[in-house]
């Protein structure tokens, strides 16, 4: 399988994690990427540098605003007295219509949802990187590729069109389907990220053109809590055109495979004719986040499953913490995808 990579997404190497109030070590480490590597690598991926493609793309899902914050955040952040060496919001507005401010600190409130998503001197970099990971995965595909994976670092499936959070800064599956959409194709993204992707869907929540469909954790009472409920079909022109799966915690893989034949009778009936597969492997038992239960072995049957399909595919990393079984876990989704 060809596998698209660039080393410059290990410049984003944040250090401030809030969890339940307290301060730990960010999760979300350039180490990751050293274990799904070796992980790709065992599974017999190839890999090779994406290419630059542009802002243009990226720009088609990001405002220009977010994106000439995300750009000059850091070195404004740094001018003012005090500042910590990472960007991290402390106050927020109560709407999205709520006025632009001029200061970092107010732009840096209206632009990130939460305190994981600290932005330092190397983080406008690795993303730029990890998008274009994905758009190079996309063009491989449009080119003749069944299934390319793209090692997209930092993930990217809850950022908005005009904010990051949850680790995330550009929604890379979200731009590898524009990208598609460009070409001329029917494009469906399926999340199996433990956590649901809540910026994708915002991001084509009122869109017709492409199927949102998400299998995650209820948000009752795990992260991203306020979207990614059953009862949230999309709007206007969107309305049906956005499925979300959730599963109670502690989910094994017996029980979370019927729910994945749910999300795969629902794009065979959108007639995607490419799918954009954002993949988390935080859905293992031993991942940090303990959300789901789903074995290594687990990994390779919702593959092949998937892989039924029959659909060129962009697989686009997404979660997957760092624990002993990290690369294991990869290398048996990407063995179970070309085996189904």
């Amino acid at each position: 399988m060809k596998a698209i990579f660039d080393a410059r997404q290990r410049a984003h190497d944040p250090k401030h994690f809030m969890s339940n109030g307290r301060l730990s070590a960010n999760p979300e480490q350039p180490q990751r990427i050293d274990e799904l590597s070796r992980g790709a690598r065992a599974a017999g991926c190839d890999f090779s540098a994406p290419v630059d493609h542009g802002l243009g793309p990226i720009a088609e899902i990001h405002s220009p605003e977010y994106l000439a914050f995300l750009e000059t955040i850091h070195a404004r952040w740094q001018r003012a007295d005090g500042a910590s060496d990472e960007v991290i919001p402390n106050v927020h507005p109560d709407r999205r219509t709520a006025s632009y401010p001029g200061s970092a600190a107010g732009q840096a409130g209206f632009h990130q949802t939460d305190t994981s998503c600290p932005i330092a001197a190397g983080t406008w970099q690795s993303a730029y990187w990890s998008a274009q990971t994905a758009l190079s995965a996309a063009e491989a595909v449009l080119d003749g590729e069944r299934t390319v994976y793209a090692l997209c670092r930092p993930p990217g499936h809850h950022a908005f069109g005009d904010l990051a959070g949850g680790f995330c800064f550009f929604n890379n599956a979200a731009i590898a389907a524009q990208a598609l959409l460009r070409a001329g194709r029917r494009p469906a993204i399926l999340d199996v990220d433990v956590h649901h992707g809540n910026g994708t869907q915002g991001i084509f929540y009122r869109r017709r053109d492409v199927l949102t469909v998400s299998i995650h954790a209820d948000p009752a009472f795990f992260y991203p809590f306020y979207w990614g409920h059953a009862a949230e079909r999309g709007e206007e022109d969107g309305m049906g055109y956005n499925l979300n799966l959730p599963l109670p915690r502690g989910t094994v893989t017996e029980d979370y495979l019927p729910t994945l034949d749910l999300a795969l009778d629902r794009i065979r009936a959108f007639g995607a004719d490419v799918l954009v597969l954002a993949l988390g492997l935080d859905a293992h038992e031993n991942d940090p986040f303990h959300g789901f239960k789903v074995t290594t072995p687990g990994f390779a049957r919702i593959a092949a499953r998937i892989a039924g399909l029959d659909l060129p595919a962009v697989i686009v990393q997404e979660g997957g913490y760092l624990s002993a079984d990290l690369g294991d876990n990869l290398t048996s989704f990407l063995k179970g995808y070309e085996a189904g």
